[in-house]
């Protein structure tokens, strides 16, 4: 009788698509390493801020194809993730790419062009979905992913799976209308006064140039005004906030008011009780992100719980760029896992 060989998954090609990056790179599914990982400015916006929406999208199908063929170039196709950043289908139609393409433009099927172009199954999940999935693998009981970068978007992980509409809706808590003042601050996606527009990375530095210029005097005297050559820039606030400069903890801390009262909300509404933190902004600032999180969290009260458990439930999480990436690999391995268990049965 022949021996039977068993052959190990091919390796699985990872992408994560950015506003400004777009990041490829190789996930073993045998022992989870990440490995071969090539960055490169994305074909969008960025690059060229005038240019229609419909050439914006072509550009980025055709970058998407040319890199995953350069990566997997002599190599034995595998599946491929994907994970870009907008609200998208179960089926990979990308609904929205506000900092790829733009407010405007007609849904796209990436899915299904990148499937039909690369020639091998392509899965497209939003970005924070495919990031949930990094620490699903750690995370014992359910729990909410949440970035706070140049936007603010949370996903919540729960009995196996990211909790998701299958039309894409869910985990935009950036786009909460926080603030309900006609002057309140403009979101990227046309909106005014949501979350990520007030609270985001981007948002706080707003707000710290707006208390720059409306006390000059107190600015003048702040750690952050040292930390400043050329205007208030998100490097020189988020050392000034881990240093605990008070300027800029009082802006800071106004805009947690927002964040903790949104974190408050998906805990009284679906009880879960683990909060994680990424996103460039706040692993910026760091540890004194997370403890000002978790005093506001505290002054507002989550029911039932105490101060220690309050600061139990909020992490930080790993400290590079690297969760798109990880998460495509494991929720890929995790589906194709699970399709070799219904063929066997």
């Amino acid at each position: 009788m022949p021996t039977a060989t068993i052959t190990a998954d091919p390796e699985h090609t990872v992408v994560d698509v950015g506003g400004t990056t777009l990041r490829v790179g190789a996930y073993a599914p045998a022992d989870g390493t990440l490995s071969r990982v090539r960055r490169m400015p994305v074909d969008g916006m960025a690059r060229d801020p005038h240019a229609p929406v419909p050439v914006l999208q072509e550009r980025m199908v055709e970058q998407l194809v040319r890199e995953v063929t350069r990566h997997t170039a002599g190599r034995a196709p595998g599946p491929v993730g994907v994970a870009f950043a907008g609200p998208i289908t179960a089926d990979g139609l990308v609904l929205a790419a506000p900092t790829v393409w733009g407010r405007r433009g007609d849904p796209l099927p990436l899915g299904a062009l990148l499937t039909e172009r690369l020639g091998r199954p392509v899965t497209v999940v939003n970005d924070l979905t495919a990031a949930a999935w990094r620490y699903a693998a750690t995370e014992p009981e359910p729990f909410c992913l949440l970035t706070v970068s140049s936007g603010i978007g949370n996903k919540v992980f729960r009995d196996g799976d990211v909790l998701l509409h299958p039309e894409g809706h869910g985990g935009e808590l950036g786009h909460w209308a926080c603030d309900p003042s006609p002057d309140a601050p403009l979101c990227d996606c046309g909106g005014r006064g949501h979350l990520g527009a007030v609270a985001s990375g981007r948002g706080v530095l707003a707000a710290a140039r707006r208390a720059a210029a409306a006390d000059p005097d107190g600015f003048a005297r702040s750690r952050l005004a040292e930390l400043c050559e050329d205007g208030v820039e998100n490097p020189a606030l988020a050392k000034a906030l881990a240093e605990g400069d008070p300027f800029a903890t009082g802006v800071l801390r106004a805009a947690l008011v927002h964040l903790a009262r949104a974190i408050g909300a998906v805990f009284a509404s679906v009880g879960v009780c683990r909060y994680i933190v990424v996103g460039g902004f706040a692993l910026a600032v760091g540890e004194r992100y997370r403890l000002l999180l978790v005093e506001e969290l505290d002054r507002q009260g989550c029911f039932g719980l105490s101060r220690e458990r309050i600061d139990a439930m909020v992490a930080l999480g790993a400290p590079d760029d690297d969760h798109g990436l990880i998460g495509a690999g494991r929720l890929l391995a995790a589906r194709h896992a699970s399709a070799r268990g219904r063929v066997a049965r």
